[in-house]
């Protein structure tokens, strides 16, 4: 089977470096919670068609069984043993999933939870996704086989045995219980740490760029803020976006708008945060995402849960997938191709879809004529290939620029798709100069503009 460790690849020289999708494809999309059998069908339906390069699956291993509250979505990150079996399907399932996806070119990027096992307040009576025996309270694990001896509860120096100081005592980060989940000792060879790093945090990002990229949090955090226009920020400060803003280097960077983890409020990056729940905002956010040269992209692609929120916090963010009586609901896809069953598909909105392709056509270029209006009206280009332009001004754009791309009529992809020759939606005529004319109203359903070589007409 050719899947990989998410962040870990194995290699020499520069190799862990390199996300190892097929040439051309430059994205991969996180489809969080799905089942093995449907993410296999997703790779030969639509994923290879629409050049996705590889899908981030939730963690395929045996976990401990949480009935309260009910089947949350955490209890994957919870391990009892690396048995491949879980909600998602079996070692059968996942292995035929393996197999599809690199039939038609798509990667498979495991999410491994490799750091700890579950909580320490299960006991012997604590049931496993694959009926794996395991006494969490004693430190025992047969099915891998673990014991006391491979868990840092003597090398914890905090009175509780849990982490008590985060951001100031990287010791505890590396030999302490993270919220009680039970810390394996990772400089024994048979055992070995997902750390966010925000800036102020006691271990940095740094730290780990010789096992591979790493998860440049901050980034959407960051771009929230500017695209919400919190704190000042505009869109006109996003020029030197990367390494101008403190970023880890492009080519050591796994970048995301939001993940499984923020989306609900916690984990990283705060309230700034874009999910689908914002998604006009969002749909903006993943569309300078994806057409920005800064890191390898990943793109999220969520479910629905019934929201409550009591005092500003969303009390039901701990809800697991679309399921009956725990058995994960399947991925049905609607007429209009979007998902039913409450599964959200971010990746099938054509602004996103589209906008990985577009990625995939800019490919190698340069960031170039760069434009905005000292606000939040900006645009940029990918050397002769492409040319996006955004208003997320409080007033219509109305602008002649400077695109960089060859004279002819192009289907704008964010409104609309080139199909048979023809455009559905804006037509963008650039001049033999290489000038262009947008026009777009800040009340727009979608304020941004993107064309491609692939989209001239």
């Amino acid at each position: 089977m050719k899947f990989f460790l998410l962040l870990s690849a194995i290699g020499l020289c520069w190799a862990q470096y390199t996300p190892h999708t097929q040439p051309g494809r430059t994205s991969i999309v996180h489809l969080f919670e799905w089942r093995w059998a449907d993410i296999a069908l997703e790779c030969e339906r639509y994923l290879a068609p629409y050049g996705f390069g590889g899908v981030q699956v939730s963690p395929p291993n045996d976990n401990i069984i949480v009935n309260n509250p009910y089947r949350p979505w955490w209890e994957r990150y919870q391990p009892i043993s690396y048995k491949l079996c879980t909600r998602s399907g079996n070692e059968d399932e996942f292995r035929n999933m393996v197999t599809k996806c690199n039939n038609v070119g798509v990667r498979i990027y495991v999410d491994a939870v490799i750091n700890h096992m579950c909580g320490e307040d299960h006991g012997a009576e604590s049931r496993s996704t694959c009926g794996s025996c395991s006494n969490p309270r004693n430190r025992k694990f047969p099915a891998v086989p673990y014991s006391a001896w491979d868990f840092n509860d003597g090398k914890c120096k905090t009175g509780s045995g849990g982490i008590e100081s985060y951001n100031q005592d990287a010791d505890q980060v590396r030999d302490c219980r993270l919220t009680g989940l039970l810390d394996l000792a990772l400089e024994k060879d048979y055992v070995r740490t997902k750390v966010i790093d925000l800036g102020g945090e006691s271990v940095k990002s740094n730290e780990y760029f010789g096992n591979g990229r790493v998860t440049e949090f901050k980034y959407g955090a960051k771009l929230g803020t500017v695209i919400r226009k919190w704190d000042g920020e505009k869109m006109c400060y996003l020029r030197n976006w990367g390494e101008g803003w403190g970023f880890v280097p492009s080519d050591r960077a796994l970048v995301f708008v939001d993940n499984h983890d923020n989306q609900r409020g916690h984990g990283a990056g705060g309230a700034s945060i874009l999910t689908f729940w914002d998604a006009r905002m969002y749909k903006m956010a993943v569309g300078f995402m994806l057409a920005h040269p800064y890191g390898f992209t990943r793109v999220m692609s969520s479910y629905r849960w019934q929201r409550n929120f009591q005092n500003g916090k969303d009390i039901n963010d701990w809800m697991g997938p679309p399921n009956d009586n725990g058995v994960t609901k399947e991925v049905t896809i609607n007429p209009d191709t979007t998902c039913g069953n409450d599964w959200v598909c971010e990746h099938r909105w054509r602004q996103i879809r589209n906008m990985v392709v577009f990625r995939n056509v800019v490919d190698g270029q340069p960031f170039s004529n760069w434009w905005d209006n000292g606000s939040n009206q900006v645009a940029f280009g990918r050397g002769n290939r492409g040319f996006i332009v955004f208003n997320n001004d409080d007033s219509s754009m109305s602008s002649t620029l400077q695109t960089g791309l060859p004279a002819g009529t192009y289907c704008d992809v964010i409104s609309g798709d080139k199909l048979d020759g023809c455009c559905t939606g804006i037509e963008v005529h650039v001049s033999e100069d290489g000038n262009a004319h947008f026009s777009i109203s800040n009340t727009a359903e979608d304020p941004f503009i993107a064309i491609h070589a692939e989209s001239k007409l």
